[in-house]
């Protein structure tokens, strides 16, 4: 099942957000942020109250951050009514590239209208599909794959740490290339082991995957982050031209998060300034902002 918040605080003020602690590349791409504004129908039953994050708070964010680029997921909260990310694209225009969740019944056409708003992946939702047999997950990741491959487009995985585990064979032989999300969301708690740690670094070194650094707070739960140290390093040791950073802002259920305290752990996990490059630009390019 998928986490269920029952409340979110204000967000950080970007002025008390802490500064970079290491040299910010031009171009540099947060790949994962999300907007909140009124007037958006939100799902029923969301997994936790509207937030105060509007697209104007997350732009004072990355300008204190010195990021020139950035990538604006859809949250489960508007679930597959992708309105306000395309006028959040609209409103920031080409820095901003997204990354957009589809029904059954989305055309062609309309998946178009994304390409020329700017998005360049779709988001599936594996939490929701977390009890479905493997067969079956499989099947929808291909048929999901066959309305992004003409386009150019990749498959995003918001998936729990058991479902990327169960995957890893299948993803493994994916040609279509595809990004999991907050470092493979692999849990203790959930019963994950350096073993299957291990199998999402053999994936990540051959193939068509990327992982995403975000949301180390979500691995490390009520423990320091500096407990997950050693997952970002051994992603960087891996293949770090495969790694994207983002902030995972506005950093649900409390939206306290220091933005730039997550931006500063790369000085940790890729210590050398080249495989911070690649994280930060090089790597979002080729999957944002290649055409």
């Amino acid at each position: 099942m998928r986490p269920k918040f029952a409340h979110t605080l204000p967000m950080r003020p970007a002025g008390t957000i802490t500064r970079p602690s290491h040299r910010i590349p031009a171009g540099a791409c947060d790949t994962h942020f999300h907007v909140f504004e009124p007037g958006y129908p939100a799902v029923p039953d969301p997994l936790y109250t509207f937030p105060d994050a509007t697209i104007e708070a997350f732009l004072q964010v990355a300008d204190r951050l010195g990021l020139d680029r950035m990538v604006l997921v859809q949250p489960t909260y508007y679930g597959t009514d992708n309105t306000l990310l395309l006028d959040a694209l609209r409103k920031i225009g080409p820095r901003c590239r997204g990354v957009a969740r589809i029904g059954d019944d989305t055309t062609d056409d309309e998946l178009d209208r994304f390409h020329e708003a700017g998005v360049r992946a779709l988001r599936l939702d594996l939490f929701a599909r977390a009890d479905w047999p493997v067969e079956d997950l499989a099947a929808y990741v291909r048929a999901m794959a066959e309305r992004t491959r003409p386009r150019g487009w990749h498959l995003q995985f918001y998936s729990p740490g058991t479902v990327v585990r169960a995957l890893l064979p299948f993803l493994a032989s994916l040609e279509d290339p595809f990004v999991i999300d907050h470092m493979g969301y692999m849990k203790a708690s959930d019963g994950l082991t350096d073993a299957d740690f291990a199998g999402l670094l053999d994936v990540l070194r051959g193939g068509s995957c990327y992982v995403k650094l975000s949301g180390p707070y979500r691995i490390a739960q009520d423990e320091p982050l500096s407990t997950v140290e050693h997952l970002g390093r051994a992603l960087v040791e891996a293949r770090p031209d495969r790694l994207i950073w983002g902030s995972d802002w506005p950093h649900l259920p409390n939206g306290q998060r220091d933005t730039g305290e997550l931006l500063n752990l790369l000085a940790d996990w890729a210590p050398e300034e080249a495989d911070r490059h690649e994280i930060l630009v090089e790597a979002p390019r080729r999957l944002f902002y290649a055409d």
